[in-house]
């Protein structure tokens, strides 16, 4: 008969200590605050709520009109929580929590100070992975918030973040590594977001003064992946650099949201690049199209393309896929999902770990959770 699985004790799979002690207190759930219950964050908060090992104590709310409203409300859980968003972020800090997830589009430095300076670990979604694109002000006072709070940041997402994951793992099947290339190779008309899309460059003219180095600035967090895998692979960086090109439409696309005039650009193929002298060692970047009328540099590989180059050479595709039991119209939900796990899966080893900052390469490898009887798919769409 089967011999029934024995947890393993913490002290003999390599753990430190604070990761032990993590193990130790697993009695209770951590205490956990979703921060804003947009696109990402409602995912977020949804599997929070669902999780045994996390008890959700607080919401974070923009809006005004997401005040007082109950999370599950805000997630399409169907039994109310008895938690209802607050924008009073000191309410939220005397909460006693032991993490936050971060799910704003943007990192607010202000915002990010408060919460680890009064003890909360920060896991993030918000354009961090290592802090690289703060300016330095910026990263110093990160950093003392943490060292005063005794607590970590950690950023993550799909890409980058599970990406470079991948990349990572697979240059440990190489003798040697030449480069490491990470490529978001898909279609992101499923993502309705105007504002954003335009400050990827759609719709702008392909000629438009400053819209490369626009493109490259709103897309910075990728060479802070890039630099990450670099330093995993004990690669030492001289130089990080960026290429762009754009693609123009052939025929005017309409695409509800927003519409891309023919002429302007729909692909948008470009690159964030390390190198060690001439050798190009890591690449993270993009090859995005919008709409139907555009050909694109390269083929779509409607997924993530993860290469190394070295011996053996190694390539794997990432796609993100429906579940069976998928209710939601579209992809876009999906594409959510994906961005948000990789930083909620990752709160009790980021309250396990040291204060400081620490990315993917330090942390152990970040999992889901087994589904149980009762599960549900996800948030219904608002």
């Amino acid at each position: 008969m089967p011999v029934p699985y024995q947890r393993k004790n913490p002290e003999n799979i390599g753990l430190s200590d604070s990761h032990a002690a993590c193990r130790d207190q697993s009695d209770r759930p951590l205490r956990v605050i979703q921060w804003t219950t947009g696109n990402v964050g409602r995912r977020s908060l949804h599997a929070i709520i669902g999780r045994p090992d996390m008890e959700l104590v607080g919401v974070y709310a923009h809006g005004r009109d997401k005040v007082g409203v109950d999370a599950a409300e805000l997630c399409g859980w169907a039994q109310p929580t008895g938690i209802t968003a607050t924008n009073d972020i000191d309410a939220l800090l005397a909460l006693g929590a032991d993490a936050c997830c971060y799910n704003p589009l943007w990192p607010n430095i202000d915002e990010l100070v408060q919460l680890l300076e009064s003890g909360v670990n920060v896991c993030s979604s918000a354009a961090w992975i290592t802090g690289g694109k703060q300016t330095t002000r910026e990263r110093e006072r990160i950093l003392a918030a943490c060292e005063r709070g005794k607590s970590t940041i950690f950023g993550s997402g799909a890409h980058p973040g599970v990406t470079n994951v991948v990349g990572m793992v697979l240059s440990g099947a190489c003798e040697r590594v030449d480069e490491i290339r990470i490529t978001e190779s898909v279609d992101c008309s499923a993502y309705e977001s105007a504002e954003t899309q335009r400050a990827m460059g759609f719709s702008q003219h392909p000629d438009t003064p400053g819209l490369a180095d626009s493109v490259r600035r709103e897309s910075e967090v990728f060479a802070e992946s890039a630099a990450m895998m670099a330093d995993a692979i004990g690669a030492h960086l001289d130089t990080m650099t960026f290429d762009v090109t754009f693609t123009p439409a052939t025929a005017d696309t309409d695409l509800g949201f927003m519409t891309i005039p023919k002429g302007t650009v729909a692909g948008v193929y470009g690159y964030h690049r390390g190198w060690v002298g001439d050798r190009n060692v890591v690449s993270v970047g993009f090859n995005w199209t919008m709409g139907d009328h555009v050909v694109p540099p390269k083929p779509l590989q409607h997924g993530h393309v993860i290469q190394v180059f070295g011996l053996p050479n190694m390539r794997t595709v990432i796609h993100c896929l429906a579940p069976e039991d998928w209710t939601e119209p579209g992809f876009m939900g999906l594409g959510m999902i994906y961005t948000a796990m990789p930083v909620t899966n990752a709160v009790p080893a980021v309250v396990a770990a040291k204060p400081g900052i620490v990315t993917l390469a330090d942390l152990p490898p970040i999992t889901g959770r087994a589904a149980s009887s009762g599960h549900t798919t996800g948030p219904a769409p608002n």
